[in-house]
């Protein structure tokens, strides 16, 4: 069973992790067929690890990791990879792959657009 974990990058406000609750809730939304968790790199008790091991506690032995990070920096180049990498030591029956960061995404642009266009 493949599931999805949306891994962002954590803030000691903790008003972070309800935007992240509420993308995760639309995530579901268009993607109700998949198990869906969240977590955090940095600032939050919800690990990296707790969000992989909530996935396998649901049965999930196929994890797709996406970064919730506009770009690729250290996190994504080297620090989650070493994680991921130590995680699958201790559980060698599970695939974790890593996919992209947001990026630069003419989506994001649109957004952009709109922010814009609500203070004008």
């Amino acid at each position: 069973m493949t599931g999805i974990l949306i891994l962002a990058h954590g803030s000691r406000d903790k008003s972070a992790e309800d935007t992240i609750k509420k993308i995760i809730s639309m995530l579901k939304e268009k993607m109700d067929n998949c198990i869906i968790e969240y977590a955090f790199l940095q600032f939050s008790q919800l690990t990296l690890q707790k969000g992989l091991n909530n996935l396998v506690d649901k049965g999930v032995k196929d994890i797709k990791i996406i970064p919730y990070f506009l770009f690729d920096g250290i996190h994504i180049r080297e620090n989650i990879p070493r994680e991921v990498e130590d995680y699958l030591k201790k559980n060698p029956d599970i695939k974790v792959s890593l996919g992209k960061t947001l990026g630069a995404d003419k989506r994001l642009a649109e957004i952009l657009v709109d922010r814009i266009k609500e203070i004008e």
